[in-house]
């Protein structure tokens, strides 16, 4: 079933990458990294469990590293008076390691956010895709969700195109539909030759190019 993933056209694989590219940059529950239950937190959870910092230093970038060993080290010496002294100290590194995080990603941050948020569908998708070490289920994700949103805009202006020439409202409602339509299929495309937001471009990984 891999091997069928690896020969999905080109035409889907460009619009699949769009897709992800324009939902990790819309303003929505989208990110996981500031949640209780998110990778940064855990990690942050698991070094101060073993109380070695290396396990959550690769969640920022080298120029934070030092503050990050500094609040971990205040943290420890924190947690070891009292349970309260524990719950408080952990919650000061968690904001921390998480606004640290987010900031090197150019992203603001405004909070820890609680466990078992809805992320919706993509992000627990793309993380049971790396669990399982195969894409099946999440390029199908994907390739639904562009399919449905071209196909939508699409079907917009088709049924405004055939407007009277001499109706003027209905010759803006079309270009309304057009300019929407257009502008939609030209950003996924254009998400595709942009690396996604984070820390830095993955070396070796290049968007898919004309054949």
């Amino acid at each position: 079933m891999e091997m069928k993933t690896e020969h999905i056209t080109r035409a889907v694989f460009v619009s699949v990458l769009g897709v992800v590219a324009v939902l990790a940059s819309a303003p929505s529950a989208g990110a996981h990294c500031d949640g209780l239950d998110g990778p940064v937190v855990t990690a942050a959870r698991g070094a101060l469990e073993a109380g070695e910092v290396t396990p959550v230093l690769i969640w920022v970038q080298g120029k934070d590293e030092a503050e990050v060993r500094d609040a971990f080290q205040k943290t420890l010496a924190v947690r070891s008076l009292g349970p309260q002294a524990r719950v408080l100290a952990d919650t000061y590194f968690f904001e921390t390691v998480v606004r640290i995080h987010r900031a090197g990603e150019g992203a603001p941050y405004d909070g820890l956010k609680p466990a078992g948020r809805d992320l919706g569908p993509a992000i627990p998708a793309a993380d049971r895709a790396l669990e399982k070490g195969t894409t099946e289920q999440l390029v199908a994700l994907l390739t639904d969700a562009v399919r449905d949103s071209v196909r939508a805009h699409f079907d917009v202006a088709m049924r405004r195109k055939s407007f009277d020439a001499h109706d003027v409202r209905a010759g803006r409602e079309y270009v309304e539909a057009y300019v929407e339509y257009v502008h939609f299929v030209e950003r996924l495309f254009q998400a595709t030759k942009t690396p996604a937001h984070g820390h830095s471009a993955e070396p070796g990984i290049r968007p898919p190019h004309e054949d």
